[in-house]
């Protein structure tokens, strides 16, 4: 029996990247809400919309600790943007742009944030560098501590973990 298998790529257009590009104190250039940690899915949205306002991007760099995968080159409209990483140099919460002009960096959203949360760090455009990226550190502790809990790794309430009258003990096994 023949197989059909369907290769043709969605006709749905990829959706735009969240961004305020907003330039604020402490050499902030914008902020950027990706919608997951995939960046080779997440970054060829971010350069194609910063290209037309700052340029070509010729590399981007990023901490590797909030993203699984990092890849060395990602496809933007037909040419390749190299992408490397440091541990040191990178602040965690932005990603830094590379242009003809110089860098820019970008403070990122976690793409887990709620909506309001992150409205509210993107409109913070007159607060510096160091409060925002507190901030996006607090909803990232959050958001990685509401998934551990939904994920089981929680204990119940301590209401919740046995009866009441109970002594936590297994009753003992009758001897036949």
């Amino acid at each position: 029996m023949p197989v059909t298998i369907d290769r043709t790529t969605s006709s749905r257009p990829a959706p735009p990247a969240r961004l305020s590009l907003t330039p604020g104190p402490g050499g902030l250039d914008g902020m950027w809400w990706p919608r997951s940690r995939a960046l080779t899915r997440e970054l060829p949205l971010l350069t194609e919309a910063l290209g037309d306002v700052w340029g070509r991007i010729t590399g981007i760099t990023v901490n590797p600790a909030y993203w699984t995968v990092i890849p060395r080159r990602v496809s933007v409209t037909g040419r390749t943007v190299q992408v490397g990483w440091s541990t040191e140099e990178q602040d965690p919460h932005r990603v830094t742009l590379f242009t003809a002009d110089g860098r820019r960096d970008v403070l990122v959203i976690p793409p887990e944030s709620g909506a309001e949360a992150a409205a509210q760090l993107m409109a913070g455009a007159d607060i510096d560098a160091p409060a925002l990226e507190g901030a996006a550190e607090r909803i990232d502790a959050r958001s990685r501590e509401e998934a551990w809990e939904t994920d089981g790794g929680a204990r119940p309430p301590s209401s919740l973990s046995r009866p009441m009258g109970s002594t936590g003990r297994l009753p003992a096994r009758r001897r036949r």
